[in-house]
């Protein structure tokens, strides 16, 4: 149970994690070269996840479905800034995939509910499916890979999600593998691996971000100063 409450509370963790992204979106009113992917992941994993924890799917869920209700509110919030803030290109692709997944998860819940007949056999085919969402959220943060390593700067992938996905992973693990789950402990073992790679290419150009945020913001004050001085001389 305190693995259970833990989890829970490093899940609401995870979720809350972004703020500091998304304020500074709001801030610049853009989303410059941020990846909606990881949010997208989140949404349809929570969805799912809520799915498999109604009673008619699989019986006294009930922190199952308020965590991932949770969550679900918080991407959606997101994803409406993502979408506002984004060029038209972006939006309507952003809000193509939204309703994609929206009409994935109805149609498993449509399927679902009148194709099997039994709470066993829709928690079996639902927790399945779940376990594949586990994954590509715990994977999502890794789409900005090709950015960090051509740029040799982690500045567009959030440390914060990377941190609680590792930890949110390790303690899911543990608590699966103390009841012997491996429908919890194969997505969430696989979460802790995929956690882990993110700080390892986290701490690897870090010093390089550094480096590059300091010269762009020198740029920036030199860019300034002569254009003060330009000013002065007219």
């Amino acid at each position: 149970m305190i693995f259970l409450f833990s989890g829970n509370i490093l899940a609401l963790i995870l979720f809350l994690s972004p703020v500091p992204t998304f304020y500074g979106i709001w801030k610049e009113k853009s989303v410059e070269q941020y990846s909606p992917i990881p949010y997208l992941a989140t949404f349809i994993n929570c969805g799912l996840w809520i799915l498999y924890g109604l009673p008619v799917v699989h019986p006294n869920s009930t922190l199952l479905v308020t965590i991932n209700g949770a969550g679900l509110v918080i991407e959606i919030v997101y994803l409406s800034l993502f979408i506002i803030f984004s060029d038209a290109k972006k939006r309507l692709k952003l809000v193509a995939t939204v309703v994609a997944e929206c009409i994935f998860v109805a149609v498993l819940a449509l399927l679902v509910l009148t194709l099997l007949h039994s709470t066993k056999l829709r928690s079996i085919v639902v927790r399945s499916i779940c376990m594949l969402g586990n994954i590509m959220m715990y994977a999502a943060p890794l789409a900005v890979m090709k950015l960090v390593i051509r740029t040799r700067s982690v500045e567009y992938m959030p440390f914060f999600l990377s941190l609680f996905s590792f930890l949110g992973g390790i303690c899911w693990t543990a608590y699966a593998l103390i009841r012997f789950d491996p429908f919890i402990a194969a997505p969430n073992g696989i979460g802790s691996v995929l956690g882990l790679a993110q700080l390892f290419l986290y701490a690897t150009f870090y010093k390089s971000t550094k480096r590059i945020m300091a010269e762009r913001e020198a740029h920036a004050e030199l860019g300034l100063a002569e254009k003060q001085s330009q000013i002065n001389a007219v």
